[in-house]
């Protein structure tokens, strides 16, 4: 039987390359010297939006043929892709922003690769989770990445409950337009802990919020913009939060109970008084009420 070596080796002879090339997350400079050579060197490029790549190829003066390589096609156009590098032809693998693999759906074609013995080469550069986490203040290590959470429904509810008492410092990616719904969401799950939320990272309009939970859900009460990067704390003692949390839920109860009181009124003085997202203590008296009428019919 031949040494993983030789196998290695072989497979090179007879096939190209599999280049995995981490790409600016938004300052075009951020690119290495090695990635633009290989860019230049390789036969195709897969990208996940083409017309995003053109740019950056365009700006380094890079001519070569693009295909696309995103979510809605992986699974028909990774074996194409697999089926010219072991022809011989070299490939580039981009994603849009940072290293391909990272939440992202090229994981699967380094997967495919490796079980047909071709050979996958990475080429090192930016990534906004190591970014983020360096610039957080909080512990780097140990660090779990927890990628994008599930946009709805039982598998998100799982999933913070699934990750509530690790111990070391957490880093997620989150859309603009779920990033209150996440805030709530840990709170609820996690507790009031310390976070850090990267916005637009090495963009001329880069952010940086430092504080805990509740205070970020009050800074990014209006919305926000960009791509964004939470960094966590991790789990300490005291963190429980569905204990702590209880005392705020059955204080709201009881406002809820006083008929001198509008529902309003009683969400205004939870929120006061706990210095919650007011979303969360809406959302809480509503589901407070349909109990109570459930228990009434």
């Amino acid at each position: 039987m031949p040494s993983m070596h030789q196998t290695e080796s072989n497979a090179q002879a007879e096939s190209g390359t599999l280049y995995i090339v981490a790409t600016p997350i938004g300052n075009l400079a951020d690119i290495t010297l090695r990635a633009l050579e290989v860019l230049r060197s390789v036969s195709l490029i897969a990208a996940e939006d083409t017309r995003h790549t053109r740019k950056l190829l365009s700006f380094y003066d890079i001519h070569k043929p693009l295909i696309s390589y995103h979510s809605h096609n992986n699974r028909e156009r990774g074996p194409e892709l697999l089926e010219k590098i072991a022809a011989g032809i070299s490939v580039a693998l981009v994603t849009d922003a940072g290293t391909p693999a990272i939440s992202d759906p090229g994981v699967l074609l380094v997967q495919q690769a490796l079980e047909r013995n071709l050979t996958v080469a990475v080429i090192p550069g930016p990534t906004a989770l190591v970014s983020a986490l360096v610039a957080s203040g909080l512990p780097t290590h140990p660090f779990a990445f927890l990628g994008f959470p599930p946009a709805r429904g039982a598998n998100r509810k799982q999933f913070f409950s699934a990750h509530a008492n690790l111990p070391m410092t957490l880093i997620l990616y989150e859309a603009p337009q779920r990033l209150m719904r996440s805030l709530e969401d840990m709170l609820h799950s996690w507790g009031d802990r310390r976070i850090a939320i990267a916005r637009e990272l090495t963009k001329k309009f880069e952010e940086f919020f430092r504080g805990t939970i509740t205070e970020a859900a009050r800074h990014y009460a209006e919305g926000t913009r960009g791509e964004l990067t939470l960094v966590v704390e991790g789990f300490k003692e005291g963190h429980a939060a569905e204990e702590e949390q209880q005392d705020w839920r059955e204080e709201l109860a009881v406002l809820l109970k006083d008929a001198d009181r509008t529902v309003k009124e009683a969400i205004q003085e939870i929120v006061n008084r706990h210095r919650l997202p007011r979303r969360l203590a809406y959302q809480t008296a509503l589901a407070i009420r349909d109990t109570r009428h459930r228990a009434t019919e």
